[in-house]
């Protein structure tokens, strides 16, 4: 049987314009190191014992054409100065045997601080669903932030967010966030 279970993972995000949509997402793949590969899409899932590691690491241990497998996120307009957002957020429990989740956020409207929060307090929710931590999803992050922290039940959340107002001349332009899974 084949184990799939990736060992480590890296956070990366970019982006790009350009008069055509699809060469815009290339440019973005461009910008976060990883247009050379194969991008297989995956549930949420952040792997028990995984290590995070750096990008400059994670894109050293990589190859052309390969196969990587990724949670990401991508957001992409053709409206001038439109504000767009892509993000991936990260929650880990404390016990490094159970497995956290990541989130995938995309939005218009939102920086980049809002967008990467959203994204965290969706995998936190995840997470704490998971662990049988109750919240109150009606909460704000703050408070849901400081009940999780009380069961200390999840060790730490994070996230990878790209944002940008799109091209001036209505040029497409792409937002990437993604979470890379080595195995």
């Amino acid at each position: 049987m084949l184990d799939l279970v990736a060992k480590k993972l890296f956070l990366t995000k970019g982006k790009g314009v350009h008069e055509d949509r699809l060469t815009s997402f290339e440019y973005a793949l461009r910008d976060a190191g990883i247009a050379g590969t194969n991008l297989v899409l995956i549930s949420s899932i952040f792997p028990p014992n995984a290590k995070l590691i750096s990008r400059n690491e994670g894109l050293k241990q990589i190859k052309p054409g390969q196969i990587l497998f990724t949670i990401y996120s991508k957001n992409q307009t053709n409206e001038p100065q439109r504000l767009c957002s892509a993000s991936v957020g990260i929650a880990r429990p404390k016990d490094t045997n159970r497995y956290g989740y990541l989130s995938e956020y995309e939005s218009f409207g939102q920086n980049e601080q809002q967008s990467g929060d959203y994204a965290e307090d969706i995998a936190a929710q995840m997470l704490a669903s998971s662990l049988g931590i109750p919240f109150d999803i009606d909460k704000s992050w703050d408070e849901k932030r400081q009940q999780w922290t009380i069961s200390g039940q999840i060790y730490k959340t994070q996230n990878v967010t790209q944002s940008t107002k799109g091209d001036k001349d209505g040029k497409w332009t792409t937002v990437f966030a993604a979470a890379v899974l080595l195995v």
